[in-house]
């Protein structure tokens, strides 16, 4: 690698950044993350700091696995790549389908078909789910239902049911077919209601009314996160998803658990899914799978969908889909390194246990701090909406945002900022001490700006 000199010099500049203004980048250079250990990374400068972000929500891990660096390392020196289009497969892709299958299999998943990432995953569920219906015969189900505030990638059909402008507006016209319903939160709904329960009948009955003037017989599928991420960590009512999941099966519509985050213990159970007790059609996953070690996603199909594609006996049940590194043998033998020590550090049990003690500190901060709205937390999933003003609800502004985050850094914590939300989705292989320290610099990062 070129020296420091060379690295700050040409920082921001032949590189755009994703989610960030290519001008803005170059005018305050993003921090240059040099090395990680544990729950820590260090920068350019030998700032050492805990990663309250965890990566991008994947790095469950920490960076310190070694058994998934190994993998990675033995399975460069056997086999380094090879397709998974018709006609070949490797050894770890079946492997790990395999153990992917019975990872999920109280949720019903039966089949894995292996992606790049996140976006992709969702890209091929939205596919097979059209797909679905054309072997079904219903070709005219073709739309597609999703939240307010949900985040499901970027590429086109992501983007399209995304229910948040900033990944919306700069590359309409979207996918056509896309309808968006309130999504259950809390502090901010279109209802004016606070009681969870009476909410998330509120919104069900808003899914019913779209899909009354819809057409049932129009829409293909139903996307949502168990736990909302990028829109704010929203936690929806308890009761919910089941609510949507009748609701779908009332209609014959599909439902896609978009489970890139909260896949593989983030909330204190295995999956969203699990944890609000609900079996989804297909699931998409992600980020957790590797732990961020290599880029790797998979589409995991229910048992009704896969018969219908097996035993199709039409052109319809043929996938021409996939990718270049659908089912890469690194990334598969990366997986499966990655479930196993998952697995036996019960990351989902700790996930669980420091989301508790996460919860209390981030409320004790609240009550300290004006400045903080809303707190919003499921497992090691959490978000503080800060406000100019409690009563009016007003967002911080940009630059209040930026107070909290530098002087959190400066304070030993790097956090990650959404409009006016920090979020926060550190390492599951995180202490009650390592919780403590996260609280300490947001306190500090909030004194800052307050």
């Amino acid at each position: 690698m070129r020296d420091r000199n060379f690295l700050i010099e040409n920082n921001a500049k032949p590189i755009w950044h994703p989610m960030a203004h290519p001008a803005e980048m170059r005018a305050q250079p993003p921090r240059i993350v040099m090395k990680g250990e544990g729950v820590h990374v260090t920068d350019i400068d030998g700032n050492t700091v805990i990663d309250a972000v965890g990566g991008l929500w994947n790095v469950n891990l920490g960076y310190s696995c070694d058994p998934i660096k190994k993998a990675i390392a033995d399975q460069l020196s056997a086999l380094p790549y090879y397709s998974s289009f018709r006609g070949t497969s490797t050894g770890p892709s079946i492997e790990l389908a395999y153990e992917l299958t019975e990872w999920f299999k109280p949720e019903g998943m039966v089949r894995a078909f292996f992606t790049s990432g996140g976006s992709d995953s969702v890209e091929t569920a939205l596919r097979l789910a059209r797909q679905y219906w054309k072997i079904k015969g219903q070709a005219d189900r073709t739309k597609f239902l999703s939240l307010k505030k949900g985040y499901h990638g970027t590429h086109f059909g992501g983007a399209s049911v995304n229910g948040n402008a900033n990944f919306r507006r700069n590359y309409e016209p979207l996918l056509p077919g896309v309808f968006h319903i309130p999504a259950p939160s809390t502090y901010r709904n279109p209802f004016n209601e606070t009681d969870a329960t009476k909410l998330a009948q509120l919104c069900a009955a808003a899914m019913e009314d779209e899909i009354a003037f819809q057409g049932g017989d129009t829409i293909a599928a139903f996307i949502m996160e168990p736990v909302l991420g990028a829109g704010g960590v929203i936690v929806p009512p308890d009761n919910f998803m089941r609510l949507a999941r009748e609701i779908c099966d009332r209609h014959g519509i599909l439902m896609i658990a978009d489970e890139v985050v909260t896949g593989f213990g983030r909330t204190g159970a295995w999956s969203g899914s699990r944890l609000w007790g609900v079996k989804p059609d297909m699931m998409t996953m992600a980020k957790a799978i590797t732990s961020g070690y290599f880029p790797l996603g998979a589409t995991l199909i229910g048992e009704s969908v896969a018969e219908s594609f097996e035993t199709d006996t039409t052109s319809f049940g043929s996938i021409g889909h996939g990718y270049t590194y659908s089912g890469h043998p690194v990334g598969c033998a990366a997986g499966l390194a990655a479930l196993a020590e998952t697995r036996r550090l019960k990351l989902d049990e700790n996930a669980a246990a420091r989301g508790i003690d996460l919860a209390g500190a981030l409320e004790q901060l609240k009550a300290s701090h004006p400045l903080v709205g809303d707190v919003r937390s499921k497992g090691l999933m959490a978000a503080l909406e800060l406000v100019a003003d409690r009563d009016s609800k007003k967002p911080a502004d940009k630059k209040t945002m930026a107070k909290v985050a530098d002087a959190a850094y400066e304070a030993g914590v790097m956090l990650r900022v959404s409009g006016n939300t920090i979020i926060l989705s550190p390492p599951l292989i995180l202490t009650a001490a390592d919780v403590t320290r996260i609280a300490e610099g947001i306190d500090a990062g909030l004194s800052a700006a307050g």
